[in-house]
């Protein structure tokens, strides 16, 4: 079974510890831009429904900790590689 340039890239992005790759990383930015922009356009679209909103602070709350987690795991990431070398 042949595989297309999707299924190689989405092979590339999901391989272990590819969490730091910068690709994948675009990808997650992405991702998260774009619901971001789906909440505001449904928010105006609603006429400001409270709930559109809350989802908005949620997303932003959750791209947050994602960017957090990654900066955490490049600050770990060479201590880490010390200890397996040693």
């Amino acid at each position: 079974m042949a595989t297309t340039e999707s299924d190689g890239f989405f092979a590339f992005i999901l391989r272990p510890g590819t969490s730091l790759n910068p690709a994948f990383l675009l990808v997650v930015d992405c991702c998260f831009a774009t619901l971001f922009f789906v909440f505001v356009w449904l928010a105006y679209l609603t006429k400001g429904n409270v709930h559109f909103f809350i989802l908005l602070f949620i997303e932003l709350l959750l791209w947050a900790s994602v960017k957090w987690f990654v900066q955490e795991l490049r600050r770990l990431s060479p201590q880490a590689t010390e200890k397996k070398h040693q």
